[in-house]
């Protein structure tokens, strides 16, 4: 009777075992997307059915700012999300939330990812006319960080630096060209269409890629529990980069099908290139720092080894 008992008792706990097992694989690895070309392979990746093929579920979650995609990985509501380096650190500055596992996208000298413009009728054409001019960005984030080292570069001080606060991208646009706001750093291919309608390009990244970069993070909890899932994740989304970058062409429908693109610049747009299987280096993430803890976002600086990961 007591051996019956025991083998009972062991059945029902491995039936829950294999329950919860079954249950935690349908959970999809939920990642946050700004409205922007940089996520662009994870969408390749579900068309083509690479996420599929590695037998893992996945789910895109749009966000509309920067601001929006930090509070949903704070609340635990992602699993990772498209971010840059300055969210890795502001996460991680009292204990590491989150770590960056690989760079999305870098600014070439042919294919810039932001574009420093002024507004239509401001007649702004150089940096060092921007002295003093409010300049719409995304705060504490990589927009407001390349501003700064960009404008720094071509000869403006700090005190000539002015910034406005204005996260969502497409609110962005709509100032700017409205003369709301006398310029704006603006992602492609917005910035393309923004040129297109009217807006005057001051400078882009392309001069200074060293501070632009988009990079996919995910948490702590995730990389230690999901660990083998998150490698099939990254290597769908790599497949996904060769095949973009192999072929920009063939993905353009779907990438006007996902992404937002003005019909002003939809047929001629670039689809730039993809970073394949690359970390920031510790040069970039301690630039990144110092930028930090001079405009005093941070009050501790979390290690560049704790920070990224290569899965």
């Amino acid at each position: 009777m007591l051996k019956k008992s025991i083998l009972f008792i062991l059945s029902i706990v491995l039936t829950s075992m294999l329950f919860a097992a079954g249950r935690n694989e349908e959970q999809p690895i939920k990642v946050a997307f700004l409205p922007i070309i940089d996520s662009l392979p994870f969408y390749i990746a579900v068309e083509e059915g690479y996420f599929e093929s590695e037998g893992i579920s996945v789910k895109a979650v749009p966000v509309s700012s920067p601001v929006e995609r930090d509070q949903l990985m704070q609340a635990g509501e992602i699993n990772g999300m498209l971010n840059e380096l300055s969210s890795t650190a502001i996460f991680n500055q009292n204990e590491i939330q989150i770590q960056t596992v690989q760079i999305v996208r870098m600014a070439t000298e042919e294919s810039p990812v932001f574009r420093i413009l002024s507004s239509p009728k401001s007649g702004i054409s150089s940096p060092v006319e921007l002295a003093g001019v409010a300049i719409g960005v995304s705060k504490n984030s990589i927009i407001e960080y390349l501003t700064d080292r960009i404008l720094q570069n071509e000869g403006l001080s700090n005190d000539q630096i002015t910034v406005k606060s204005v996260p969502v991208i497409p609110e962005r646009f709509q100032l700017l060209m409205s003369g709301q706001i006398g310029a704006a750093t603006l992602p492609d291919p917005l910035a393309q269409a923004a040129v297109a309608a009217g807006a005057i390009e001051v400078i882009d990244d392309s001069k200074y890629p060293e501070y632009s970069m988009s990079v996919l993070s995910f948490n702590m909890t995730t990389i230690k529990e999901q660990g083998s899932s998150l490698k099939k994740f990254m290597k769908a989304w790599n497949k996904a980069v060769a095949a973009l970058n192999e072929n920009p062409e063939k993905y353009r429908d779907l990438f006007l099908a996902k992404i937002p693109v003005p019909p002003s610049v939809s047929a001629t747009f670039i689809i730039p290139p993809f970073a394949d299987q690359q970390l920031p280096a510790e040069s970039h993430w301690d630039d990144v720092l110092n930028w930090l803890e001079d405009k005093e976002l941070i009050s501790a600086r979390p290690s560049y080894r704790d920070s990224v990961n290569d899965l």
